[in-house]
């Protein structure tokens, strides 16, 4: 049996960047998450015994104690009421989260409808529409955008950033005959992108399709049902003890990951499909392998990638780490002869 991993799986920056964050936190005193750092019921395991919490009621917190946010982000009040409580916020909102804000909080000020494309449960959905005081029209499907009542108003569309890019466009769609004036802005991440478009390949492939992540991840949802159209026997899993038996005839495996899914837990579900193969099973120590996933690299080392995506404060890379590394657009600014169009185009090394 051929297992084919997809290159694009586990963890994306946003979510290595938080929890590098947390698990890297040398805090003298209390600290907690603002609800749970990432869907991964193993990683939330391990901060546990860190004595790190998830809460989502502000009155646990007093003065002193340190508030990490999440990858998915939070609304404008939560920041404002943490801040009135003098505690340590460590913002660990993934950078494209971030642009969302920003481009809502703008087009709401300048009076403009906000329409948001996402799941209406989701953290990241309710903290984007908190950046607009909760004003903001949300769509989970066409059937939404269809029940929408007509309307003169300039209307700005934003996506959730693990939104699936087809249901998306379609929702546009339906929205150009409902608004006088829609403006859509593309804010599913370079890392959604690249994960769905490879598990849609991959899938085609296979005689099975093995994904990983939370069953309440949205982004690993996605990628579900993606390679469900493709292969029919696709199974989600959160750990290597879901596995499925093995039909005889299946001959190639596939295997993709959630953006919230750690290498260690990718790389545990793989060795225990390989010794199924050979007709034994071990085990290997999670926490002690999830440490050594955060092997850095080293400081001033010159290294070569390849820019996949930028927005107007960052450049993103491939580097061919488990992350993709992050410029800040003003390192670019520098040059006088710098062209956005020429200088980062996705693909060019850098």
């Amino acid at each position: 049996m051929e297992i084919k991993r997809a290159k694009y799986s586990g963890f994306c920056f946003g979510v290595d960047k938080a929890v590098k964050t947390a698990f890297e936190l040398d805090y003298d005193g209390k600290v907690y998450t603002w609800g749970e750092l990432i869907h991964n019921q193993k990683v939330i395991d391990e901060l546990g015994k860190k004595g790190i919490k998830a809460i989502d009621d502000i009155g646990i917190l007093k003065e002193g104690d340190c508030v990490i946010i999440r990858a998915h982000g939070i609304g404008k009040k939560i920041y404002e009421d943490l801040n009135s409580l003098n505690v340590t916020i460590l913002d660990a909102t993934c950078p494209y989260v971030k642009r969302i804000h920003e481009i809502v909080k703008k087009e709401h000020e300048d009076g403009n409808q906000i329409i948001i494309a996402g799941n209406p449960e989701h953290p990241e959905v309710i903290g984007i529409n908190g950046w607009c005081e909760g004003k903001a029209l949300i769509v989970a499907d066409e059937k939404d955008a269809e029940a929408l009542p007509a309307s003169d108003k300039k209307a700005v569309v934003v996506a959730q950033t693990t939104f699936k890019r087809a249901k998306y466009e379609d929702i546009c769609e339906v929205l150009k005959k409902k608004f006088a004036f829609v403006i859509k802005f593309d804010t599913i991440c370079n890392a959604t992108v690249q994960r769905q478009s490879e598990a849609e390949s991959l899938s085609r492939e296979v005689d099975l399709m093995i994904v990983i992540g939370g069953k309440n991840s949205s982004n690993t949802q996605k990628l579900y049902e993606i390679c469900k159209e493709n292969c029919s026997q696709t199974y989600l899993i959160e750990n290597a003890d879901e596995l499925p038996p093995f039909d005889k005839n299946v001959r190639r495996v596939g295997i993709t990951a959630g953006a919230s899914t750690p290498e260690m837990v990718i790389k545990e579900v793989i060795f225990h499909m390989e010794d199924m193969m050979n007709g034994h099973e071990g085990e290997m120590d999670f926490s002690k392998a999830l440490e050594m996933t955060f092997t850095e690299l080293r400081t001033n080392e010159i290294i070569k990638g390849k820019i996949i995506g930028y927005n107007n404060n960052d450049v993103f890379v491939d580097i061919g780490y488990k992350a993709d590394g992050l410029i800040p657009m003003e390192e670019f600014l520098d040059d006088p002869d710098f062209d956005p169009e020429r200088d980062l185009k996705d693909g060019k090394e850098i």
